[in-house]
């Protein structure tokens, strides 16, 4: 199953009507664990704010935001249900850093915050289990 199945099978049942068929890889495809869930729910949510959503179609912009801020939600929430406190603040910057980019008309600083926090999530050190 693809990263973007996955997300679709996670995503709120409201979301079911829109969600595509055979959805593609995904971005982040290559990146195991649960890392590479999270990072797929986030950036859906943000191409559901700034750009074409790939796992999602049909909805008017007032769903869009809402469905975006619901996967922003479902990827944060996953990643601190792990403990990975550390990647959950990194992801937080990464949404607000690239909301303020798209705002301010540098959608091309928002690209870069996705590819170099992206990177900077693969290289971080997983937490271990709990003592």
């Amino acid at each position: 199953m693809s990263r973007l199945a996955e997300l679709i099978e996670a995503a709120d049942p409201a979301l079911a009507p829109y969600a595509v068929a055979d959805p593609a890889p995904g971005r982040f495809a290559g990146t195991d664990d649960i890392r590479g869930f999270v990072l797929e729910a986030v950036y859906e949510g943000y191409l559901m704010h700034y750009g074409e959503p790939r796992a999602f179609t049909g909805m008017d912009a007032d769903l869009r935001l809402l469905a975006g801020d619901a996967l922003y939600a479902l990827g944060l929430a996953r990643l601190a249900e792990s403990g990975d406190l550390e990647a959950v603040a990194v992801l937080s910057d990464l949404i607000s850093a690239s909301a303020q980019a798209q705002a301010e008309g540098r959608p091309a600083d928002a690209e870069a915050l996705w590819e170099s926090s992206s990177d900077a999530l693969v290289g971080l050190s997983r937490p271990g289990p709990p003592r």
